[in-house]
């Protein structure tokens, strides 16, 4: 028992979940983090794992140039610095690092998928259109070309 002016010991993780129940459906923090973007996507729920599968080509796509890397335990897209982020977590998946330009540029298309500031959420029965994602990662592609060149 706790007494007056003690506190017991809580890990880090029971404080998250406590303020953040529901996160991420991938292994607990304290697993190996992925290398690549297919090792975090063996770890998603088939469901997810498609629609992230679908996301992921269409970024290619729209991107050739940039490089795959694993950024902050979430899979994302380099070119002249980062372009996005996307993630699993337990009732959706989310789409990050859109840029304040894109997210005005976008306003009406987004507005359903808006979740925070640069922070896009999705579903199976709600996914992101791709040719939303196509503009999306076209327009930050130049953006981090013109900040590059300056």
């Amino acid at each position: 028992m706790v007494g007056d002016g003690e506190q017991s010991y809580r890990t880090q993780r029971e404080i998250l979940k406590e303020h953040r129940p529901g996160l991420a459906v991938m292994a607990p923090p304290e697993a190996v983090a992925p290398k690549t973007i297919d090792e975090y996507l063996e770890r998603v729920p088939p469901g997810f794992r498609t629609l992230l599968q679908r996301l992921r080509k269409t970024i290619r796509a729209a991107a050739p140039d940039a490089e795959e890397v694993i950024s902050y335990r979430m899979p994302a897209f380099r070119q002249n610095g980062m372009l996005v982020y996307f993630a699993a977590f337990k009732d959706h998946c989310s789409l990050f690092g859109v840029s304040n330009q894109v997210r005005r540029k976008f306003s009406v298309e987004l507005k359903p998928f808006q979740a925070g500031k640069g922070t896009f959420q999705f579903t199976p029965d709600k996914p992101l259109p791709a040719d939303l994602v196509t503009k999306i990662v076209k327009m930050r592609v130049a953006e981090n070309a013109v900040r590059r060149s300056k």
